[in-house]
Formats: structure tokens, sequence, C-alpha cells
């Protein structure tokens, strides 16, 4: 926790840093509105740690969340962070003077090896309490440790390189476990690999790092005082765990790759930086004499593993005689310098001192700053006090440096969520290109800017540079809103303007063919896009001005396919005389209105070709529409025009079934006109019935007769049946064609008769065929020898007539014989029916006593009953019930008149006075009523058996519920 002071000094900087960013509010020339509503937070947040340590700290460790700090001469804290209220204290159990030299703590923050000035070394596990002794350490001060990232476990730290004072390399293992019986020491094995000099003496190695590349390439740097040192060799796949000898022994011939620097300080230190967890370092800085070497790390390089390096001095106030620098650690954009009273902050994109802190003199001496791997989390402490610094949104001003740098790319990929500082990058870059003349880049991304569209389209028109003028419309355009419809309007209206010169002034330069098509490509694509469609559509006909302006006719004709004005280019091929392209268009795009339209001018120089057409279009044309070019053509043009218009019509009438008059009048006048031929053919497959025909009558009979097609006239005739017309007809082209029509009227035999008698007459009178017309006779069998003799002159020998004569005579007798036959079967059928009469009057049958009703199942005898042959009997009441269900509602209304007339006769019958004479009369007459009215209840009711007769057989398909009563009858069951 910071104390009250701290807390005041930081808030202090916070507002000094609000001062700052003030200054930039207010509307910049991007139309954007730079305005922060809360104080930005530094990016370096101090924060003092609530901790009073009980004795001085000596030294300081800290990885993955995992705090160890040595205090006094023998005391050893370790804290979790993840659980800071539980602090660990260990005692190393030191008698001797020995202290810690140094603290290194491994990446999984599991293995604690500790440094003794005693040239010892002991090691503490995370998981234990005892401090175990690297016997095999013993006699080095160790200065560095390069911990193997790859296979270390909380258990085991893998193969490790360790680095002494003395300039000597080891390679040594430590497992947690506690060994066997004849070897309880966690240190597995300490074995030499390399050693470094300089100037010819063994030099301190300071610092010790392994990286894997790629291919299991492995790169090992070391450094001392003054030398920066590369090891690179492979390792076979799975041989990692052996250890990093093989790679020393790959480098031992050669001499090793170094960086060397002349200022010798004492000490130095290396730091990586790693954007991701268990990643490869991207970039390292290396604090030295001569200042800090950073640069990038490049994994791909066969031999060095540094590139892009570059050395920042020390500033003046860093003075190595008396003011030294004590550490460094690198971030992503910067590394932090520790001083003895202050810490450094160093852009490493333009080694600007971007962050200074200077730290309370009573705090003490800043004795280290360490930097956790895998939090990101920097501590620095003193003796006393211990300091947290949280590294927020480090990239947000990196924008700026990398514009200032003309790194543009990278600008725009580190602010990508801030639009206004993308705004000014790209207004940057596009004024960087323009002033270097790239004209085309800079219109790209000035139509990505917010900036004044007027002024950057002047600085283009300016510069004469259409192309890029053209480029930043195309830009502009494609970033617009659909709703913006009027900018969108006028930037495409201006870009059509401007491909439009430029086509102009290639197609004039033979030599730029090749350009011009390509141009020309583009235009077309640009005409066709999607997204201005619409825009294209709603201003057509100022593109269309614009095009006629520039003459420009094979585009207008590509415009107006592309807005579908088809009438437009089939109207422009037309006019040039290609009814071939125009005929194409038609039938390519299949409108049914430009058929119609441009159909008169086709016929009258392509009737073939167009009549194609039409019968590919087949039931998509009304060839009522058509008719009047037809009909226009076939009456002023060649037979060619003629014989495409009966190709057209048949293939309507025949083909696709058109039932319309019109056609058909048209076709029936064509034939007459042109192929008097098919009329008859055509008039007689059109069918026989007036139900069938689909042409009009009047119109086919009138036509027929004026131009004398007697036999088309007989046909019309009979299918109007007209048959005495037909008949009269027929007569003046043939007898035989007569006959059949006479035969036509079978119904009427009347009139059938009188066509035959004309027939006959024709042939006696007008022919004068006596054989003929003896061959009437018996062509109709409703012609007699006595119905045509009076058509025969007065003085005519009956040789003719004598076999028809005898014939009709034996008919007559012969007929006369039938007669007496059906008289003499009809006498013998009455007295039968007599007979049967009387038979049926003698006719009885026997009840029982014990009978019973077929329908109650009572005694029979108690009630009036009805016996029937079949032998059911039914009590009156019993049958009367049955029978009304099944009866018509005329029987039921008249059975219940009968009733109540029956009930009438009996209410007078019974009358308790005695009756006169006058009045036995009518009594007699009423009891014949009586009888009578009960007989026709009888004929209603008991007709038949209920059980054996009809009704019980139309019954069958009855429901056994009348639908009406179905719920009332469920309901009841329920």
């Amino acid at each position: 926790m910071a104390s009250i002071l701290d807390q005041y000094e930081d808030s202090q900087n916070i507002r000094q840093h609000s001062r700052v960013s003030a200054a930039n509010i207010g509307i910049t020339h991007s139309g954007f509105v730079n305005v922060r509503l809360e104080e930005e937070k530094p990016i370096f947040n101090k924060q003092r740690i609530d901790f009073s340590p009980p004795e001085k700290i000596n030294h300081f460790s800290v990885c993955n969340n995992q705090l160890c700090m040595s205090l006094g001469k023998d005391i050893l804290l370790r804290i979790d962070l993840g659980k800071p209220d539980q602090p660990n204290q260990i005692e190393l159990g030191r008698k001797d003077d020995s202290k810690v030299h140094k603290l290194f703590l491994d990446p999984t923050g599991s293995h604690l090896v500790i440094s003794l000035t005693t040239n010892e070394c002991v090691y503490l596990n995370r998981n234990t309490q005892k401090v175990r002794s690297l016997s095999r350490w013993r006699g080095h001060l160790i200065e560095s440790i390069g911990w193997n990232k790859l296979i270390g476990s909380e258990t085991n730290t893998g193969p490790i390189l360790v680095g002494t004072s003395q300039g000597i390399i080891f390679e040594a293992e430590i497992s947690a476990s506690e060994g066997s019986l004849f070897n309880t020491n966690p240190d597995q094995y300490f074995k030499q690999v390399h050693s470094l000099e300089e100037d010819g003496k063994p030099a301190p190695v300071c610092c010790l790092e392994v990286e894997r590349g790629l291919e299991s390439k492995y790169f090992i740097v070391a450094t001392t005082r003054k030398r920066l040192f590369q090891f690179v060799g492979k390792l076979a796949e799975g041989s990692e765990q052996q250890g990093f000898s093989s790679i020393f022994a790959q480098n031992q011939d050669l001499l090793p790759s170094f960086q060397e620097f002349p200022v010798n300080m004492g000490y130095s230190e290396i730091t990586f930086y790693t954007s991701k967890l268990r990643s490869s370092p991207k970039t390292f800085a290396w604090m030295m004499g001569n200042g800090v070497l950073y640069g990038q790390l490049d994994y791909v390089r066969p031999d060095s593993l540094l590139s892009d390096v570059q050395v920042w001095e020390y500033t003046s106030d860093i003075d190595l005689n008396c003011v030294k620098p004590i550490s460094i650690v690198l971030t992503q954009f910067h590394f932090l310098l520790l001083l003895p009273d202050r810490v450094k902050g160093i852009c490493t994109l333009n080694g600007q001192v971007v962050h200074e802190d200077v730290f309370p003199e009573k705090f003490g001496t800043l004795k280290k700053m360490i930097k956790d791997p895998i939090t990101g989390l920097v501590w620095i402490y003193t003796e006393k006090a211990v300091f947290r610094y949280h590294i927020q949104r480090e990239a947000r001003d990196v924008w700026q440096m990398y514009m200032n740098m003309n790194k543009f790319d990278l600008a725009k990929e580190y602010c990508k969520d801030r639009p206004e500082c993308l705004d000014t990058v790209l207004a940057k870059e596009a004024e960087h290109c323009f002033q270097n003349k790239r004209y085309l880049e800079s219109a790209k991304c000035y139509a990505l800017t917010q900036n004044y569209f007027e002024e950057i389209a002047l600085r283009f028109i300016e510069a004469k540079q259409e192309e890029a003028l053209k480029e930043f419309l195309i830009k502009k355009v494609t970033n617009l809103k659909p709703t913006e419809k009027t900018q969108i309007t006028l930037l495409v209206t201006w870009l059509t303007e401007l491909y439009l010169n430029r086509l102009g002034q290639l197609e004039t330069d033979d030599g730029k063919q090749h350009l011009f098509l390509e141009t020309r490509e583009e235009f077309r694509t640009f005409l066709k896009s999607p997204k201005h469609k619409e825009c294209f559509y709603n201003n057509r006909n100022t593109i269309y001005d614009l095009l006629a302006s520039h003459g420009d006719v094979d585009n207008m004709v590509y415009f107006s396919v592309i807005m579908q004005d088809y009438e437009r280019v089939i109207s422009h091929y037309c006019q040039h005389d290609d009814y071939s392209a125009a005929l194409d268009v038609l039938s390519k795009h299949c409108d049914d209105k430009l058929f119609y339209k441009f159909s008169p001018v086709l016929m009258q120089h392509i009737p073939k070709k167009v009549v194609d057409a039409w019968i590919q279009m087949g039931n998509r044309l009304d060839p009522k529409n058509l008719i009047p070019a037809l009909v226009n053509y076939s009456q002023m043009g060649s037979m060619q025009q003629i014989n495409e218009t009966i190709r057209y019509m048949e293939f309507c009438v025949y083909e696709l079934d058109v039932k319309d008059e019109a056609i058909h009048n048209y076709l029936l006048s064509l034939y007459a006109k042109h192929k008097p031929d098919s009329l008859l053919w055509y008039l007689e497959q059109a069918g026989t019935h007036v139900s069938d025909i689909h042409y009009d009558l009047k119109y086919a009979l009138r036509l027929c007769a004026e131009h004398g097609y007697l036999q088309a006239c007989v046909l019309v005739y009979k299918i109007m049946e007209l048959y005495e017309e037909a008949v009269d007809l027929a007569l003046q082209v043939d007898v035989d064609l007569a006959k059949s029509c006479a035969d036509l009227p079978e119904d009427d035999e009347e009139l059938r008769k009188k066509l035959w008698l004309k027939i006959a007459r024709h042939v006696v009178q007008e022919e004068k065929d006596v054989k003929k017309a003896m061959n009437c006779l018996s062509s109709c069998n409703l012609l007699k020898i006595e119905d045509i003799l009076p058509f025969f002159p007065d003085f005519v020998t009956i040789d003719h007539f004598k076999e028809a004569i005898c014939n009709s005579l034996e008919e007559y007798n012969q007929h006369i014989e039938e007669l007496k036959q059906e008289m003499e079967e009809a006498t013998e059928s009455a007295k039968r029916i007599r007979e049967d009469i009387q038979e049926m009057r003698n006719k009885y049958g026997v009840v029982e006593s014990q009978e019973k009703c077929a329908t109650c199942d009572f005694p029979l005898l108690n009630r009036p009953f009805y016996l029937f042959l079949c032998g059911h009997m039914f009590h009156y009441d019993c049958l009367l019930q049955e029978v009304i269900p099944h009866l018509s509602s005329y029987k039921q209304n008249k059975l219940e008149e009968l009733q109540k007339k029956l009930a009438a006769t009996t209410q007078t019958t019974k009358s308790r006075h005695r009756p006169r004479e006058e009045d036995t009369v009518s009594l007699g007459k009423g009891q014949g009523s009586r009888e009578q009215i009960k007989s026709d209840i009888d004929d209603i009711i008991a007709c038949e058996c209920v059980y054996c007769g009809e009704l019980m057989i139309k019954s069958i398909d009855k429901p056994f519920i009348d639908p009406q009563k179905f719920d009332q009858e469920m309901s009841s069951w329920l």
C-alpha cells in the first residue's frame, strides 16, 4: 500500500501529465474532436508496497508471482503474491561470516538458488522448508544462471547453464527430490562447458540466456563486463535432456561471435522482452559501459541472433565515475534504467527519455530493479522499501512516434481502435506521398481521411494528376455510406466525366491502344459496380448525356445494357440497320413489350429470324399483340413474309394450342387468300361441334363464300347445324356430299326425310337418273316409293319401280301380321291378370295366440296388427313408428293428414246420439270414406314389410344415430 506522501506525489505527476494533454484539445483539420473526458493515467504507475521489513533488504527476486528476498544476515522471506497474507520465513542457518551474494529464481518460481559470498550455493524448493547445499558448486562465486524454459518443471530444472565470476560456464541440473541412499544432493551434475575472457583474462559471466529458435536450433547469449557472446547450435530432436555441451563443442574450433565495447563499468546486465507467455523473446537491451545496446532478436539468421541493433548513449546526468546505472528492464517499447535515486524510461523507437521518477531520500539508495517475466510487473527495492510499477497502455503514443519516423504501416497498426489518431496518420502518409510525387498512393490515403474533400481535389487538379484524382474519387465513393446519396451522385458523375476524358485522349493515340483497352475495361467495371447501381439508375439520363456529348456510342450501348434499357440498345441497332444484333438483344432478354414494339420493323427485314425468335419465346408472347405487324406485312410484303406469318400462326394454333378467336380467324383468312389447299384440312381437323370451334363460323362462312370454296361452306353449314342449307349447297357440288349431310340430324326423322326428299327430287328432276333415285330409297329407310313417285313425270315406265313397289307391299303385309300378333298377346295377358286377382282375394294367413310383434315383442292379438307374406307381424302403431323415419317428407305430410281425417271420422262414429233416418244415409257414406282413408294409410305404411322390403335396403347407408341428435345422444351416455 502506498503512503500518503507517495500518493500525493503520484497525483502531482498525473496532473502535470493532464495539463500537457489538455493542450491538444480542439477541433482538428480532420473533423475529429480530440477531447479526453478523463485524466489519462501515466504509462508507468508506481506504487509502494505496504511492507516494513524487520531487517535490511539485501537481495530480491520475483518470478511467476513468487517473491523471495534476503533480509539481514540469515533470513530468507518467501511470499506467494497470490496469497500475500501468508509469508514464509526461513533461516539459512549460516554461522560464519557468509552473506548472500545473489538470488536466482527460475521462470516457474519453484527453484531458488542462493549464491553466497563464501563461494558456496544453497538450494530451496518452493514446496519445501529445507535449505539444501549444492556441494558440487562449492568453490565458485555464481554470477548468473541461464534457466531451461523448455523442459524445466516444479521438481526438476533440466539442464541449466551457470556463469561464475571467473568467466567459467558450467552445465548443471538440480532436482528437488531427496535422491537415493548414496546421493542425497539436489545437484545432479556440474561440469564445465566453456570459459569467457576479456583482454586475455577471465571475465565474470554477468548474464546467461538460453533460447530455442526454429528447427531445433538453440541460441545462447552470455555477457561479460564489455562483451556480448553468442553461441548457436543444433540439438537433435529428443536430446534436450542431454544438455548444451554439444552447442559449445560445435563452436570450440571457431572464435565465438561477440560484440565488444571499450568502456568497462565493472558489470553489465541484459534483459529481454517476451510478448506472449511461453514464447521466444522478440527484443533485447544490454546495459554496459558505453550505454544501452538494444535491438531485435531474429531467430531465422544462421549465425547471429541480434538484428537492427543500436546504442543509446547515457545522458549527461549519468557519470560512470559517481552515478552508474544499476539495473535495466525492457518492455515492449521502452527500457527502464535504474539509477541510485531515480528511474528513467527511454523509448526504444526514438531514444527519447519519456519518463523520469525521482525517489525521496528517506527510502535510501535504490538497489535493484527486477521484472516478473510472467506477470509483466516491475519491482524496485531499497534496504527499507519495495515499490511496484504497473505498465498501462504502453502503446498509446507509439503510433505518433512511428508516424514521425515515416513508418506509417506500424503507426496504423497501433491506432486501429483510435479513429482520430488513424486519421492523423493517414493524412501524414498522404502528405508524405504527395511530396514525394507518389500521387496514386497519396490519393488512396487521402480518401481514407476526414480532410476537406475540396482541398484535396484541388491539390490534385493543380498538380495535373488526373489519374490520382480519379483514384481518390474512386476510393472516396467506395467509403461513402448508402444514405449519402447526394455525395455519391456527385462523385459518380465526376468519375464518369474523368473516364470519358481519359478514353478520348487514349483513343486517338495509336501507340496506347493497350492502355485504352485497359481503361475502357476499368470504366465498364465501374459502370456495372453493384454498389453504385442505384445511383446510376436514378441518374441514367445524366450519364446518357455525358456519353452522348463525348460521342462514345459503344459505352452508351454497354451502359444501356447494364441499366436494362434494352429499348435504347435495340433502337440504336435498328437505326444502324443491324437488325440481327437488335434481334439478338431481344432474344437474350426476352422482354415481351419490346418484342411487340420492334417486331414490325424486324419482320420487314428478317422475317424468318423474327419468327424463329417468336417460336423460341413460346407462351411468353401473346400472338394477338403481334397481329397488327403481321397483318401489315402480309398485305404489302413479299411471299416470304406471308409464309413466315402462316408458319407462326400454325405454331400458335397447333403447338401452343391457342384458342383465341382472332388468331384462328386470321389463319383462316391467310389460308383462304394464299393456301386454299390447307383451308379444308384446317376446317376438318378443327372439329365438327360448335364447342370445339375457336374461329368465328359466320366469318368463316362469309370468307369461304367470297372465294367460292363451296365444299368448305358445306362443312361450315354442317357445324352450324344448318342441314337444309348444307344439302342445298352440297347438291351443287356432289350428291354423295349431300347424302352425308342428310344423315346428320339423327334425332329428327322428319328433317332427315325432308333432306332425303330434296336429294331424291334433285336426282329425279335435275339429273333425271331413275336408278340413282332408287338408290336413295335403299340408302334411307325413311323413304318409300310412294314418297318419290310424285317427282317422276306422268309418262314413265313402271319397270324401274316394279321391285320397289313389291317390296313396299310386302312390308305393309308384314306390319299388319305383327300388329295381329301383338293384339293376341295383350288379350292373353289380361286374362292371366284377372285370374291372379281372384286368387289373391281368397288368400289368408293363420295367427296363433302366442304370436308376438316383431318390434316390441308384446302379444300380437292385443292391438290391431299387420301380417305380411314374409311372415313378419307388427302392431299397427309399432309399424307406423318404424316406417315414418324412412318416408319422404311428402309421404310423411300425407300420412299425417290421413291420420287427422281418420280421427275425425272415428269421433263422428262414436257419437252417443241415436241417428235419425237421414243421418243413417250420411253415416253409411262416412263409413265408406273411413274405409278409404284406412286403405290409403295402409298403402303408405304397409305396402311392403319394413324388414324385408326396399325401405331396409335404402337405409343401409344411413347412420344409426341421427347427426342432428348425435351430440344429445353422446351427452346422455356421459
